[in-house]
């Protein structure tokens, strides 16, 4: 299970059953809700103030799986489109919403049926009309050439297993000097091979995360400048410990291996102005 379609599935069904226990009022990861500590990892818990939370219908706030806060580091500005990759129950949507006001609009993109159904019922619930929620893959976004300001995603492309895919539909949409903004997990050194292998801990974000050096130049080979990564958060040997031992690992035998490797990151990125000037499309 190594190829992109087999991660797409495990990535489809984790999520869908995440969507589901919210529904279900046993909590997502790191909710309030009862039962939502049984998922609680590091990764994904404390990543939204008390103000934010009080923005968005609590099953948005459940329902969240990223690793960092892209709408509190994106600078978004009234009468921005946004487009945010793998929007899951949708609360980096409708905050984003809320901050570029009525004359913006916030997009959601989406695979998993439930995840969506969510969304669209906390839409509903918070009451924006400049929200629409889309179905498809990151790899094949469903809008046109240059129709976007802004693009942001809470760890969501380390989950596909064709990033360059990614990163180059996530230019076509860009409208010249379009912003990219996005939380994801990174890898800084060697990381075992244990962890390489597991799908679980993929879906977590973690076997799936680019070093700093790759997701730069993937960056760079899309046809982005000005790309900067600015860490957020270090995970130790404890967190370590923590969805390790969740995943069924040998937790003591890994942890101190990956004490430090893996790190939230904000990673910002503009599409050039000038397209096509030399060294401005993709490579």
């Amino acid at each position: 299970m190594n190829g992109p379609s087999d991660v797409k599935e495990v990535v489809r069904e984790k999520y869908g059953q995440a969507a589901l226990r919210v529904k279900a009022g046993q909590g997502g990861c790191c909710g309030s809700a009862p039962g939502a500590m049984d998922c609680c990892d590091p990764i994904t818990s404390n990543l939204y103030d008390a103000a934010q939370s009080g923005e968005v219908p609590d099953a948005a706030l459940q329902a969240s799986l990223g690793c960092g806060n892209p709408t509190a580091l994106a600078e978004l500005k009234p009468g921005e489109i946004v487009l945010d990759l793998g929007s899951g129950g949708g609360i980096d949507v409708l905050l984003s919403a809320r901050r570029v006001g009525p004359t913006g609009k916030a997009y959601g993109l989406d695979m998993t049926e439930e995840m969506l159904a969510l969304a669209e019922e906390n839409k509903r619930r918070s009451g924006l009309a400049n929200v629409e929620f889309l179905r498809g893959e990151i790899e094949h976004i469903p809008l046109p050439d240059n129709s976007v300001d802004v693009i942001i995603s809470n760890c969501v492309i380390n989950l596909s297993g064709d990033k360059d895919r990614v990163l180059g539909e996530a230019f076509r949409v860009l409208k010249p000097g379009g912003r990219f903004a996005v939380s994801d997990v990174v890898v800084r050194g060697e990381v075992p091979a244990t962890i390489r292998r597991s799908m679980e801990l993929w879906v977590g974000c973690v076997a799936g995360a680019l070093s700093e050096a790759d997701y730069t130049s993937k960056l760079d080979a899309a046809g982005f400048g000005n790309v900067e990564i600015e860490v957020t958060r270090v995970y130790g040997s404890d967190d370590a410990r923590t969805f390790l031992a969740a995943e069924g690992l040998d937790a003591d035998a890994i942890a101190t291996e990956v004490d430090g490797r893996f790190v939230s990151a904000f990673i910002r990125a503009v599409k050039p102005e000038s397209c096509c000037a030399p060294g401005c499309c993709p490579r």
